[in-house]
């Protein structure tokens, strides 16, 4: 079945090859991205000429995540044209690196706008059309880092992605009645295939950083390459967006409710393994046992 799918931040890492692998696989995406006509207005013509190329229907929406004025106008588009929304996947984040104190709440609340308050945004424009319909897929971009081995230096990253997967797993439930299926993807610490450390914020106050540089230097160099020497050979970002595209193809009623995809084995998938047992059994405990799955639902 060909679906309409809508990523958000598929300029590049995870959204711009999840992008194409669905359009490789027989669906119409829209892949949001924010400035089209400038600072993206380049990997614009690359989607373009990729669906030129390779005969797919890949296209580039304008979607700023954080403006709900952008997430309507990009819904209300994909909307009024197909009339419909099948696949929803929240890619869109940031991360910063630095000692956590060196940020200020403002810069703190600006990665939240970004990492959890985005899915908010776009959850209210496009939810209602899948709930209309009784049925469709939200696919969550989590991290292993919610979970798992959590390194310092990348605390206000971590603790937004902790953020949004909370809030994906409340949504699961919520959705399910609705006949709105969840998957949450957790990605490890993809060093290959993905521009995270090189496009990663940094701490606005150069003092504090100062200081601490004084007992960890040079520690956020020293925990990308850990990290990438973590990896085995191979380990490339197209991992994730292949599991995506499996996710999206698999059956109404067959997709996931978490997965993993993190060959460096940071432990984030044995405690999650207990956490969502934990749900299940509590939900089940409490009379809740059908919110735990869902089914298409006749409208």
């Amino acid at each position: 079945m060909n679906d309409i799918v809508l990523i958000t931040g598929a300029s590049s890492g995870f959204g711009a090859l999840t992008a194409r692998a669905l359009a490789d696989a027989g669906h119409t995406v829209h892949a949001g991205m924010r400035q089209t006509t400038g600072h993206n207005a380049a990997q614009v013509r690359a989607a373009a000429d990729y669906s030129a190329q390779h005969g797919v229907d890949l296209r580039a929406v304008e979607l700023d995540v954080t403006s709900q004025e952008s997430v309507d106008a990009a819904i209300g588009s994909v909307i009024a044209e197909h009339g419909r929304i099948d696949v929803l996947i929240h890619n869109a984040g940031h991360m910063v690196t630095g000692p956590a104190e060196a940020f200020t709440p403002e810069q703190l609340a600006e990665l939240y706008d970004v990492n959890v308050l985005s899915t908010q945004r776009v959850n209210r424009a496009a939810l209602p059309h899948m709930r209309a319909a009784g049925r469709g897929l939200v696919i969550w971009v989590s991290s292993s880092s919610v979970k798992g081995g959590t390194p310092p230096y990348l605390a206000p990253y971590f603790a937004a992605k902790a953020g949004m997967d909370s809030l994906a797993v409340s949504y699961a439930a919520e959705l399910a009645r609705w006949g709105v299926e969840t998957s949450i993807v957790v990605p490890g610490s993809f060093t290959s295939g993905t521009n995270h450390f090189a496009h990663s914020g940094h701490q606005a106050d150069r003092a504090v950083e100062a200081e601490y540089e004084t007992r960890y230097p040079g520690l956020v160099e020293q925990v990308a390459q850990k990290l990438a020497a973590l990896a085995p050979e191979g380990a490339d970002a197209s991992l994730v967006s292949d599991e995506i595209a499996r996710i999206v193809a698999l059956p109404a009623g067959r997709r996931p409710y978490r997965v993993h995809i993190d060959p460096a084995d940071d432990g984030s998938e044995e405690v999650s393994d207990v956490a969502d047992r934990v749900r299940r059994e509590f939900l089940t405990r409490v009379g809740l046992g059908d919110v735990l799955a869902a089914h298409p639902v006749q409208v």
